[in-house]
C-alpha cells in the first residue's frame, strides 16, 4: 500500500516542482526584462535635463494643482524642449514644450492616446489602428458643416437660457460664478444635439433632476481624481469610495445612452417614422451614426454607437465650458478688446437677437480673441501620449517606445507671453508662426474631430453675451488655476458688477 501511494505522490511532487521552476524562471525573466527596459530608459532619459526629483516620490511633492502649471513653464525656460517628469522612483514620463517637438510626436502614426479615460468606452478616443481609422471615417460626416450648421440654433437657445438667468442673478448679487453655468448650457446644447433631447438641466435647481445629468457632472469630477497620482492608485482605485462611484457614474451614462439607442433603433425599423427621421430639420449625432456604414456596408455595433456618442458627450461637455468661462474672464479684464468684438458682433446682425451660420465667419476680430484666450487658457492644458514605436527628433535626441509624454503649452515662441493680444492671431503673424506653436485641439491624424463644433459655440456663446452684458472681473475672487480634466479654477471664476 504505502509502495503505491508513493509511485502516485512522486510524479505529483515532480510536476509541484517543475511549475515552480517555471514559475520561478518566468518571474526572474520578467524582472530582467523590466531590469534592461528600464536601464534603457534611463539611458535614453540621461539627454534630457530635467528638475533634481526625489528617489521615491519624484516630482509628485514639487507639482501640486495650484502650482502645476507655473511650476511645468518655469521648468520649461530651464530646461528647453523637454524635460523628464518622474511620477516615483520607476515610473517616468517626459514633458514636451518645443513645437518642432511636438511636430514629430503627433506627426507620426506610431503616437497613440495615453490615460485611456475608459468612461466613454472604446470610442475614438483611445480607439488604435484600423478600427480608430474606420471610426473616425464613419465619424467625419457628423461633423461636416451642412450638420454643424443647424447645431447654431440649438447653441442659441442654451446660451438665451443661461443670459435670462444672468438677467435675475446679477441684481441680487455682486458677482457670478461662471464654470457651475457655463457647464450646464454646454450640456444642455450637447444633449440636444446629440440626442435631440430637452433637459431642462439649466432651469432645475439642481443637477440632480436627470439621473444623466447627475452621472455627467460626477464622472468630470471622478475622472480628475483617477489620473491624479495615476501609477499608485491604477492597481486598486476600484476598490477605493471614488473608484466604485466611478464605476456606478458610468453604469448610469451608458444605462441612458443604451436606452436612447434602443429607442431610436425602434422607430428606424418603422418605415413611416424613418421618413420622419430623415425628414428632420436638426439630424442629431445619433441620427448620423446610426445612418453611417463603412465600405462594405456594416454599421457601428451598439457598444460602439454607445462609446462614440459618450465619448462626444464628455469631450465636448467640460472642455467646451472651461473655454468658454476663461473666455469670459479674458473679456472681462481687458474691456478694450471687449468693446471692439462688442462693436464687431453688433455691425453684423444689427437689431437681430439670433445667430445664423452665415455670421459665424464673419467674426474676425472675436475669433482672434477667442484663440488668444485659448492660448492663456487652454481647456486641456496638456495633450498627454504614448509612444508605441521610439522616435528621433531633429537635433539627434531618442525615445524609446512604451515611455508617455504631454505637450504643454510653450512661451518661448511667443513674443510677450503673458500679454493678452489677439493680433497675434491676424492672417499675416499666424502664416509666419510654427505650425505647431498654438494646439489647443491637438494636431496630426488624431487632433480633435469637434474642435469647429467647439470654435462655432464659443462664438455664439461670447456674440450673445456681449449683447446683453458687459463683463467685469471681481477683484476680491480671481481665479486660481488648477489642471484636472480641464482647466478650471479652485475658487470659481467670478464676474462682477462695474467698479
Amino acid at each position: 500500500m504505502a509502495s503505491l501511494l508513493d509511485n502516485i505522490t512522486r510524479p505529483s511532487a515532480a510536476i509541484l516542482q517543475l511549475s515552480v521552476l517555471f514559475g520561478v524562471t518566468f518571474v526572474l525573466l520578467k524582472v530582467l526584462q523590466f531590469y534592461w527596459e528600464r536601464k534603457k530608459l534611463i539611458k535614453a532619459l540621461e539627454a534630457f535635463p530635467g528638475p533634481p526629483k526625489h528617489w521615491l516620490y519624484g516630482h509628485n511633492r514639487l507639482l501640486k494643482s495650484e502650482n502645476f502649471l507655473h511650476q511645468v513653464v518655469s521648468w520649461g525656460e530651464e530646461y528647453p524642449h523637454a524635460f523628464p517628469r518622474w511620477f516615483g522612483p520607476i515610473l517616468p514620463s517626459i514633458i514636451i514644450h518645443h513645437p518642432e517637438y511636438a511636430k514629430t510626436i503627433l506627426g507620426r502614426a506610431g503616437a497613440d492616446c495615453a490615460f485611456a479615460l475608459r468612461a466613454s468606452g472604446k470610442g475614438l478616443l483611445i480607439l488604435e489602428g484600423s478600427k480608430w481609422f474606420q471610426h473616425r471615417k464613419m465619424i467625419t460626416p457628423a461633423f461636416h458643416y451642412d450638420v454643424l450648421k443647424s447645431y447654431v440654433t440649438l447653441m442659441s437657445e442654451s446660451v438665451k437660457v443661461m443670459l435670462d438667468k444672468w438677467d435675475k442673478r446679477i441684481t441680487e448679487r455682486r458677482s457670478v460664478e461662471l464654470f457651475q453655468d457655463v457647464s450646464l448650457m454646454t450640456l444642455d446644447s450637447l444633449m440636444k444635439c446629440a440626442f435631440s433631447f430637452n433637459s431642462n438641466c439649466q432651469t432645475q435647481r439642481s443637477v440632480d433632476s436627470h439621473y444623466y445629468i447627475r452621472a455627467v457632472f460626477d464622472l468630470s469630477y471622478l475622472l480628475s481624481d483617477r489620473i491624479r497620482n495615476i501609477p499608485f492608485k491604477i492597481a486598486f482605485y476600484n476598490f477605493t469610495h471614488n473608484g466604485r462611484a466611478f464605476q456606478d457614474a458610468c453604469k448610469l451614462a451608458h444605462t441612458h445612452t443604451d436606452q436612447v439607442i434602443k429607442e431610436r433603433k425602434m422607430l428606424l425599423s418603422n418605415e413611416k417614422e424613418l421618413e420622419k427621421i430623415q425628414k428632420k430639420k436638426h439630424l442629431d449625432f445619433l441620427d448620423i451614426l446610426l445612418c453611417s456604414k463603412d465600405e462594405n456596408g456594416v454599421g457601428l455595433s451598439d457598444e460602439d454607437l454607445r462609446a462614440e456618442v459618450d465619448t462626444f458627450m464628455f469631450e465636448g461637455h467640460d472642455t467646451t465650458a472651461s473655454g468658454i468661462s476663461w473666455l469670459f474672464y479674458c473679456m472681462s479684464l481687458h474691456p478694450e478688446h471687449q468693446q471692439r468684438c462688442r462693436e464687431e458682433i453688433q455691425g453684423i446682425l444689427g437689431d437681430r437677437d439670433t445667430i445664423e451660420w452665415e455670421d459665424l465667419g464673419k467674426m474676425t476680430y472675436t475669433t482672434m480673441c477667442i484663440k488668444e484666450s485659448l492660448r492663456l487658457f487652454p481647456p486641456v492644458p496638456g495633450v498627454s501620449r504614448e509612444l508605441s514605436k521610439p522616435v528621433t527628433f531633429p537635433d539627434g535626441r531618442s525615445l524609446p517606445a512604451g515611455l508617455i509624454f504631454a505637450i504643454h503649452r510653450n512661451r518661448d515662441v511667443w513674443e510677450d507671453p503673458e500679454v493678452f493680444d489677439p493680433l497675434r492671431f491676424s492672417p499675416e503673424k499666424s502664416a509666419q508662426r510654427h505650425s505647431h506653436a498654438f494646439l489647443p485641439f491637438s494636431a496630426g491624424s488624431r487632433n480633435c474631430i469637434g474642435q469647429q463644433f467647439a470654435m462655432n459655440e464659443l462664438k455664439v456663446a461670447l456674440a450673445l453675451t456681449l449683447q446683453r452684458f458687459e463683463l467685469y472681473p471681481d477683484p476680491s475672487k480671481l481665479p486660481i488655476m488648477i489642471p484636472q480634466i480641464v482647466l478650471r479654477s479652485s475658487n470659481g471664476i467670478h464676474l462682477g458688477k462695474p467698479p
